[in-house]
């Protein structure tokens, strides 16, 4: 029998208020210098007879970069499918990975992996762009404001049939004309055209569990998430100097969260808003 696991860890906000979940962070390393420090999310393992589960190779991998724990998940086009989800059939927000796990039908295509996939406001709906099955629920954002998300500039991740681009938000304003069929809007950009962010510190004192994605020059998207408290910076020269992804777009931080099937992986904590959902192609 396997071992059940948990993780759980306590949050600490040093010398501030907690923000509101998933919604545009007005700490960031760029100001204040108020260091924040959340922890990783608690990580379910389901307890199954080692007999009753065929072995499934993961598209997740456990990796260091700057003594810093991190997972990284690939999306391969040739095998998988990227799809955004919100919502269950009752039209209310699933709010957590576990919630889209139960919702799952029996006939489903199998999940390879799935995260959190932007920011959102309290009712868990997205606050930019954002673009499901073709239908778009919300209009691109180019407003300015506080925090993360206004931190320009800020971007998009989206695709259709197997071609997945990240772009900043200006760039798909100017040029991208089709409806996607999945994008999702977040920010800020992490890597653009392969430089960092302008306004990223090095290595500032924000520190939390956070998550980006990037797509690379054969088309894949490397998704990530930090399994111990990281800055901005960190994760932005992982993308860029061990993945070398000419763009790159952090997703979000403090309620980031990662559900492998694979290693029975499913992560809980705060409420989420959009969802990606990487299927293996059948």
């Amino acid at each position: 029998m396997m071992k059940k696991l948990a993780l759980i860890a306590t949050l600490v906000l040093a010398g501030c208020n907690q923000e509101p979940e998933g919604q545009p962070v007005l700490r960031t390393e760029i100001g204040s210098g108020v260091a924040e420090e959340v922890p990783k999310p608690t990580i379910a393992i389901n307890e199954t007879p080692d007999e009753a589960v065929p072995e499934i190779a993961s598209a997740c991998r456990e990796v260091t970069f700057e003594n810093v724990s991190l997972t990284h998940c690939v999306a391969d086009p040739a095998k998988h499918r990227i799809s955004t989800i919100l919502s269950g059939a009752d039209g209310k927000p699933y709010r957590s990975l576990a919630s889209l796990a139960a919702g799952r039908k029996p006939d489903a295509a199998p999940v390879a992996f799935a995260v959190n996939g932007g920011m959102f406001n309290g009712e868990g709906k997205p606050i930019g762009y954002y673009v499901e099955g073709k239908d778009r629920q919300k209009e691109l954002s180019r407003t300015d404001g506080p925090g993360n998300f206004h931190l320009k500039p800020n971007g998009v991740f989206f695709g259709s049939n197997g071609k997945w681009q990240i772009r900043s938000s200006d760039d798909f304003y100017r040029n991208v004309g089709d409806r996607p069929a999945f994008g999702t809007q977040s920010g800020p950009m992490l890597v653009i055209k392969g430089k960092l962010h302008p306004e990223i510190s090095e290595n500032g004192p924000s520190k939390a569990i956070r998550n980006g994605v990037g797509v690379d020059n054969d088309g894949k998207a490397h998704f990530v998430i930090s399994n111990a408290p990281l800055s901005f910076g960190i994760l932005a020269r992982f993308y860029r100097d061990e993945l070398k992804v000419p763009n790159a777009l952090f997703l979000d931080g403090n309620v980031s969260a990662l559900w492998d099937p694979a290693k029975d992986r499913l992560d809980t904590g705060a409420p989420l808003g959009p969802l990606i959902v990487v299927e293996d192609r059948q």
